[in-house]
């Protein structure tokens, strides 16, 4: 089968079925532009679904390059709260305003200024030229990856090197409409060729695919390592007000509210008596003793939040979690 009609069968597959995403909205250049950019960015860590209701937020509050640029710090970090990661909104801002000052408000075109940009890396800024400027690039994400591990049935690491998958991901062909053929295939990888299960029935280039014919549909994934550390967590309370501090200490949830913290060794975790909590953050497990104090702590820059005003403040899902289990007690 020539490489052009497979190319015109994705995209076939994908009008038909791609999810109606808010960033894929039709709108102005300008707009596509600036959609892309802060899509992207929620994106890097993070699902489709999760991102949605934070985009549609977001643009509500911050609908162009302009605004972003000007936004203060409180405003931007109520409009990313809860969605994790960030240094990622810090740097959205941070790219936004040089974007304004050296490229007179438009994203530039090229990959070497792309990734001169904050928070910018090797995959965002190819994902930003394909579908923001229709450029004949596709960015090689999860869902891209497992679709030519499974076209071509690749299982050896030397076969899934970054290069050989850069080599091989045009054999699709290629297509004027660019920006949504690499939308297309990655939408192939999130909706038909998942991880387990992948539903060949409705995938529009089956016969093409190599561990279809041979049924042969595993991939080895990358173990993921998440380290394990211990806490100790001060929770003072005075009249429903609690004791906060703004995180300088640890790198994670720099700049936020969280309870006053320390690292512990294993064995005072194990050997705690107080209640105890399991939180997950990043590629971290959390393991964290709830130590209630009758006096207050010691600590500079301390902060009395009353337990009513919680959704009021700026506050990491990490912290939330952190009231809702003392509430349970």
């Amino acid at each position: 089968m020539k490489k052009q009609n497979i190319s015109n069968k994705i995209l076939n597959w994908y009008d038909n079925n791609k999810r109606h995403l808010p960033w894929r909205k039709h709108t102005s250049k300008k707009q596509k532009q600036y959609f892309t950019l802060v899509s992207e960015f929620m994106l890097q860590q993070t699902q489709v679904k999760t991102v949605i209701p934070y985009f549609e937020n977001f643009i509500n509050k911050i609908p162009n390059m302009q605004s972003l640029a000007k936004v203060n710090s409180d405003k931007l970090m109520k409009c990313w709260e809860g969605l994790g990661y960030y240094s990622r909104a810090r740097n959205l801002r941070k790219t936004s305003k040089q974007i304004i000052s050296d490229f007179k408000g438009n994203l530039p075109e090229n990959i070497e200024d792309l990734k001169k940009l904050p928070g910018i890396g090797d995959y965002t800024s190819r994902a930003i030229l394909a579908i923001a400027f229709n450029k004949p690039i596709i960015p090689i994400d999860g869902n891209v990856e497992r679709v030519l591990k499974r076209i071509f049935c690749l299982k050896k690491k030397n076969e899934i090197t970054k290069d050989n998958l850069n080599k091989k991901i045009f054999f699709f062909g290629k297509s004027k409409r660019s920006s949504e053929y690499a939308q297309a295939i990655m939408e192939i990888g999130a909706l038909i060729c998942k991880p387990k299960n992948p539903i060949c029935i409705e995938c529009p280039i089956s016969k093409n695919c190599i561990s279809f014919k041979k049924n042969n549909f595993e991939i080895k994934s990358k173990i993921k390592f998440n380290k394990i550390k211990y806490f100790e967590a001060a929770i003072y309370n005075n009249k429903n007000k609690y004791l906060l501090i703004k995180n300088d200490k640890f790198n994670f949830l720099k700049n936020l509210l969280i309870f006053p913290m320390r690292e512990v060794e294993k064995k005072k975790f194990i050997s705690s008596i107080s209640r105890k909590i399991n939180i997950k953050i990043s590629n971290m497990n959390m393991k964290i003793i709830l130590n209630k104090k009758n006096e207050k702590p010691k600590i500079k820059n301390g902060y009395m939040l009353d337990k009513n005003n919680i959704e009021s403040k700026i506050l990491p899902s990490f912290t939330k979690k952190i009231f809702k289990s003392i509430s349970k007690y």
